[in-house]
Order: C-alpha cells, then sequence, then structure tokens
C-alpha cells in the first residue's frame, strides 16, 4: 500500500454505521479495508473519522481552482470533488465577444484577474485546462445563460426556432465533451429571458444524454413554491432529473414555509420524479449587487445596462421597483437596504463601503439608499458583490433533513470579506448541525455530503470508503471539527480536519498543505455518441 489509515472510525458514506478498521490506498484506488493492512507510510487514525472527501455540488471556483492552484478554502475543509459552471453563468462554452461581457458579468462573483490565460472556448477545452493540474476533482454544468448570451444575446425575447436548435446542438456538444449536466440562474440575465417551454426542450437533451438539471429558479421569495413547482414541471415534462440548486425558502414572506415546499418535492418524488437538492448551512445568501435590478435593465448587456442606471428617470423607476415592488432581481420582495452588505469592491474608493449596509452606508453619506447604489454600481462597472441577510434557521434545519439533500457551499473565494461558507460549510455541517444540534447523524450527515451526491453525478467509483472506489478521503477527529471561519475573519481553514487525499494523494497531511495537484475534471458523458 501506498498509504495505511490505521485504526480509523470508518464512515463510508452509505449511511451505514461508522466500523473500525485499516484503510489502503494504491495506486490511487482504495485497494483494501481490513484488520490489520501494512503499507509504506501508515497514519495512525486513532479512532479519528475516514469518510469518502466531501463533495461541494454548487461551487463557484470556477476560475480560482486555476489561478490559486493551493485552493485552501476547498482542501482544508474536506473537500474532494467540486461542481463549477453554476447559476447558468460560466466561461464555457463562449467566443471571444460573449467572453468578454460574462468577465465583466461576473467580476463579483469570480474576479477578472489580470494576466489570467483564457485559453479556451469549448467546454471540452476548459475540462483540459482543469486536468493540467488543480488541487481536487471537478465536474461542470453547461450553463443556459451563457448558451442564451451565444445564441440569442442578451434580448429579452423567446428563442427563434433556429436558437433554439444552436442552443440544442452546444448543449448536446458539451455534454458529450464531459459536462455533468446543466445549469441555469432564473434571476440573472440573461438566462432569466428564457421561458418554461425553452427550459423544457433544452432539458430533453440534457436528459437524453444522462446529464441533470441544476437550476437557480425564479424566485426564492414572494414567488419561490410556484418557481420551484415550475422546475418540477420541467423535469416532469423534459423527462430530465432534476438538482435545485441551493435549494431554501427566504425573505420574511417565507418564513417557517419549507415545510410547503417539501411536500411540493415528496409529492412529486411519490408520482416517480427523480429529484435532489443541496443547501449552505448560513442564513445570509450572496451574490454580485447588480443582481438586485430588475432584468429589463440587463437587455442588450453590462454597458447598456450602465447607461440606464445614468439616466435620471430610469433610476427613478428602477428605484420603485426595488424599494416599493419588487424587482424580479429580487425576487419580488421590496428590497430592505439593511439587509444588503457590501462584501467586495473592485475600487479603492469604495473601500470603505465594505462590512456596511446599503442603508448605513447612504446614511454616513447623508443620501438616499437607491441613489448610493446606483452611483455605486457605476464607479464599479456592475463588478461589487454582496451579502442578502434573509434566511431563516427553521428553513435551513427543516430542508437539511430531507433524503433528498445534499451539500453545496455556494461559496464565492473573491471579494474583501466573502462569505465564510466558502471555507466553512462542510466543517459546519459536523460541528453545528451534527455534534452540537444533533439536526443530523454523523453517517447520515456524511452520507449527503458524499455518496448521495456522488449518486447524483453518476460517479459510481467516488462518494464511497469501498474497496476498488477512487482514494479519496478525509480524516477528522468528530469531537474538535468546526469551521473557524467568520463574517468578519471569513478565510480561515476548518480545525479538526488532519488529512485530505485527492486520487490517493494527500492535499492535506496532518494539518498541512502539500504542493500536490492531483484533482482532475471528471466526466461522467464524454463516451456517449
Amino acid at each position: 500500500m501506498d498509504i495505511v489509515f490505521r485504526g480509523a472510525r470508518v464512515v463510508d458514506g452509505t449511511g451505514a454505521p461508522a466500523h473500525r478498521a485499516d484503510v489502503g490506498v494504491r495506486d490511487g484506488r482504495i485497494a483494501e479495508i481490513g484488520d490489520r493492512v501494512d503499507g509504506r507510510r501508515v497514519v495512525d487514525a486513532d479512532g479519528r473519522v475516514l469518510a469518502p472527501g466531501f463533495i461541494d455540488m454548487h461551487s463557484h471556483s470556477d476560475l480560482q481552482v486555476l489561478a490559486d492552484p493551493a485552493h485552501l478554502a476547498k482542501v482544508t475543509q474536506g473537500v474532494t470533488t467540486e461542481v463549477l459552471g453554476q447559476d447558468g453563468l460560466s466561461y464555457a462554452p463562449v467566443d471571444d465577444e460573449v467572453l468578454a461581457a460574462l468577465r465583466a458579468q461576473l467580476a463579483g462573483w469570480n474576479d477578472d484577474p489580470p494576466g489570467f490565460d483564457w485559453d479556451w472556448r469549448t467546454v471540452g477545452e476548459y475540462l483540459d485546462r482543469l486536468d493540467r493540474g488543480i488541487a481536487v476533482n471537478a465536474a461542470y454544468l453547461v450553463p443556459q445563460g451563457t448558451l442564451r448570451m451565444l445564441c440569442v444575446g442578451y434580448d429579452d425575447r423567446p428563442a427563434t426556432d433556429a436558437e433554439l436548435d444552436r442552443m440544442r446542438r452546444l448543449l448536446a456538444d458539451s455534454l458529450r465533451e464531459g459536462a455533468a449536466g446543466m445549469s441555469s440562474g432564473l434571476t440573472y440575465t440573461p438566462g432569466m429571458y428564457a421561458d418554461t417551454a425553452e427550459l423544457t426542450e433544452l432539458c430533453r437533451v440534457v436528459g437524453e444524454l444522462g446529464g441533470f438539471y441544476s437550476p437557480h429558479h425564479r424566485s426564492y421569495g414572494a414567488g419561490a413554491l410556484e418557481a420551484y413547482a415550475e422546475m418540477v414541471r420541467v423535469s416532469r415534462d423534459s423527462g430530465c432529473p432534476l438538482h435545485l440548486a441551493h435549494a431554501t425558502m427566504n425573505f420574511e414572506v417565507n418564513r417557517g414555509r419549507a415545510g410547503e415546499l417539501l411536500a411540493l418535492l415528496d409529492d412529486a418524488i411519490a408520482a416517480g420524479a427523480d429529484i435532489t437538492l443541496d443547501t449552505y448551512p448560513y442564513l445570509p445568501g450572496a451574490t454580485y449587487l447588480s443582481a438586485l435590478l430588475p432584468s429589463w435593465t440587463g437587455e442588450g448587456g453590462p454597458d447598456a445596462t450602465l447607461a440606464r442606471l445614468s439616466d435620471v428617470d430610469i433610476r427613478e423607476r428602477v428605484r420603485v421597483e426595488i424599494e416599493e415592488t419588487g424587482s424580479d432581481g429580487c425576487h419580488g420582495v421590496p428590497v430592505d437596504w439593511d439587509a444588503i452588505e457590501v462584501n467586495g469592491v473592485r475600487e479603492a474608493e469604495n473601500a470603505h463601503l465594505v462590512g456596511l449596509s446599503v442603508a448605513e452606508a447612504a446614511r454616513r453619506a447623508g443620501r438616499p439608499p437607491a441613489e448610493l447604489y446606483f452611483d455605486v454600481l457605476i464607479s464599479e462597472r456592475l463588478g461589487t458583490s454582496c451579502l442578502m441577510h434573509v434566511g431563516h434557521e427553521d428553513n435551513v434545519q427543516a430542508i437539511m433533513r430531507h433524503p433528498a439533500h445534499t451539500g453545496g457551499s455556494d461559496g464565492l473565494l473573491v471579494g474583501d470579506r466573502p462569505h465564510p461558507r466558502a471555507w466553512g460549510t462542510f466543517p459546519r455541517y459536523l460541528a453545528r448541525y451534527v455534534r452540537e444540534l444533533g439536526v443530523l447523524g454523523l453517517e447520515e450527515c456524511v452520507h449527503h455530503l458524499t455518496g448521495r451526491a456522488a449518486r447524483r453525478l453518476r460517479l459510481a467509483d467516488r462518494g464511497l470508503v469501498r474497496e476498488g472506489c477512487a482514494a479519496d478521503l478525509v480524516l477528522f477527529d468528530p469531537d474538535t471539527v468546526a469551521d473557524t471561519a467568520t463574517f468578519d475573519e471569513p478565510r480561515q481553514a476548518a480545525a479538526g480536519i488532519t488529512h485530505v487525499v485527492v486520487n490517493g494523494v494527500p492535499v492535506i497531511d496532518d494539518g498541512r498543505r502539500t504542493d500536490a495537484l492531483p484533482g482532475r475534471s471528471l466526466r461522467p458523458h464524454r463516451s456517449r455518441a
């Protein structure tokens, strides 16, 4: 054996009770599980938990996994696989024009690193770039909003038959090149301009080629249940499995209403639907600040949006929608400026805003909040990120108990003070919701974060501690594992996680990051014709 974990408390990712065993790794695989396994190197687990590496079902590491190869945010919390291409917006497939627009639109999510080599255009080329060396494994979802940018542009209208045919061809090509499915961001332009029929036609392609659909649906606020129901219909009518991204019920209108969502899903599952979901174990959300704008302001692309925000009359129309009626970008709920916190800026002149709500920043400046908001977006060229303090603990706990649940960080890795979920999601599940609150049992929680997620990704050889499976492993102390990342200090590594192995190679060894980059792209549908 290359490495043996001796005397581990094995939690195997199936939900079965833990058992004590030695686990031997050879040539990137789990080669032997038994009472006395020998190897060239032995790690004394001493009763600590050995589990499959955690699978982050909703990640925004699309650029940072390449630009910052150490990738400490993920490896230090035991993540060995993450799913990229989320919320309908990412960087493949693209052409030069669409790539330039995406770099501007997504700067608040992913930054736009100076000197970065954008040497891909197709999904296959992007996955090849990942294969040159990354810290963790990565699967990719074809972003529906990016497809629409390529084929329709930023127009708020139905796709023509020719445009829909082109989207279907690009989607099929991308799945054959290795994508695991398709994502949508239906509160983000231009993906949100697609109607139900268009989404259903695209999902037919995904289902036929063995993938799944992961939508950020049209509302997490006033129209949340209707938005979830639309996604269930798309799945049913297209025959495509459904995975609901960061599935929760937010804003005051949805306090205590998680049971209504779960009843909707249970009824669909009982009728034969294939549905899973992911959540993060925190209350605030995070996005880019311009996401609050009404959808019509995004027609024509970022430059057109900025021009509208510079027009006095249009600004007043936008203000009314955001503050009084509730824009579709803000989930149909009138904005509470006290709940919107600036957490990342690009321009030094705006650094003083970080950590302040829009309301507090406006009070300090002696200005109306909406006016400050518009001017910041113009100054930052839409590149500002924010936290949205809109969640409810009872909803979070109810949803994570559901048997279709998996874990996803939805973590943004850039900005001055990113959401701590980027560094703390998986240890927080184990510390707060297993050890402290008992919402989930240890074996059950590990199953949510590993085996169940691997099954959704159709990765038969991952997510389990089983002989023959890929050696993606995490060793942690269940009594001390904890998230240390906070909203004030978000870039803090987890406590209690001592070893993380990706494809048989340690990336965290006795608590320290190695220089290894053993991760690779995972392409479940590459061989399909």
